[in-house]
């Protein structure tokens, strides 16, 4: 959400907000799913969504902040650009590790696609962003020398 809004203020509110209401609706989806098939609905209990909606209000505000950081044009909004495309692979590696004791050949295929393209999402932004440099620097030379 913060890369999206010019205002920094905007940017952290909106991410707290965003990411607060996303945990409360995945948590009361996990227990109306859970009860309607009769399976374990843990971590969806009243307190546990509202612990994990509170947490959530207070980090949706630092990566609302680095969100808006990551307009920032060619390498020095880069890093931030990166973070998305860096936390998903990081994380889906975790969850394979945690998981490749059985897990079904559909979460496997999801975590590894998930991790493929992270990986392709980080290059492309890398290239992009080197593309662009270089072609500025090109721009820039040449017109050093027309005078």
């Amino acid at each position: 959400m913060g890369y999206f809004r010019r205002s920094k203020i905007e940017s952290v509110v909106l991410a707290s907000l965003g990411l607060a209401v996303g945990v409360v609706a995945y948590y009361l989806t996990k227990g109306i799913l859970a009860s309607l098939s009769g399976l374990d609905s843990s971590g969806a209990s009243s307190s546990g969504i509202i612990l994990w909606g509170v947490l959530a209000f207070f980090f949706g505000a630092p990566l609302g902040f680095l969100g808006n950081l990551a307009q920032a044009p060619g390498i020095r909004g880069l890093f931030f650009r990166l973070l998305v495309p860096l936390v998903a692979f990081y994380e889906t590696s975790m969850r394979l590790e945690t998981e490749a004791r059985g897990p079904s050949q559909v979460v496997l295929a999801t975590w590894t696609t998930v991790q493929f393209t992270a990986v392709a999402v980080a290059i492309a932004m890398v290239s992009h962003t080197v593309w662009g440099w270089w072609r500025s620097r090109r721009i820039r030379s040449a017109g050093v020398g027309v005078g």
